[in-house]
């Protein structure tokens, strides 16, 4: 993802889209996405960290809760398959595959209240 450019065009894609109401949001979203190519939260904000750091310079908002919303985002799509679980499968007798329902609407479901909380982040409510 950092040789070949796609996370900072993933992120950049966020920045240029977003306003600094919508800034942590938008970097919500694209720390979900970047997530799935780099599931390292240090590899994830080695890739998406510098753009972030310039883009909160740029717009003037706040570093610190651009940086969380960062690793919010990694953590967020983190809940499609939960690692913690595996062991308890084995247990348990099930495989991933029985669980997946259960994760996916929880990382819907997650998403959307995370959503609107950068929002009323970025608009000041909070």
């Amino acid at each position: 993802m950092i040789g070949t450019g796609l996370a900072k065009v993933i992120a950049g894609w966020f920045v240029a889209l977003s306003a600094p109401e919508t800034f942590y949001m938008f970097q919500f979203w694209a720390a979900g996405i970047i997530n799935v190519f780099i599931p390292s939260g240090g590899g994830q904000w080695a890739a998406q960290g510098p753009i972030t750091m310039e883009a909160t310079k740029m717009m003037g908002i706040d570093p610190i809760r651009s940086a969380m919303m960062v690793a919010w985002g990694d953590q967020w799509t983190n809940m499609i398959q939960p690692f913690w679980a595996l062991p308890l499968l084995g247990l348990a007798g099930l495989s991933a595959r029985d669980i997946m329902g259960y994760t996916t609407v929880t990382l819907l479901y997650s998403g959307l209240v995370l959503s609107i909380f950068a929002l009323l982040v970025g608009f000041g409510i909070l």
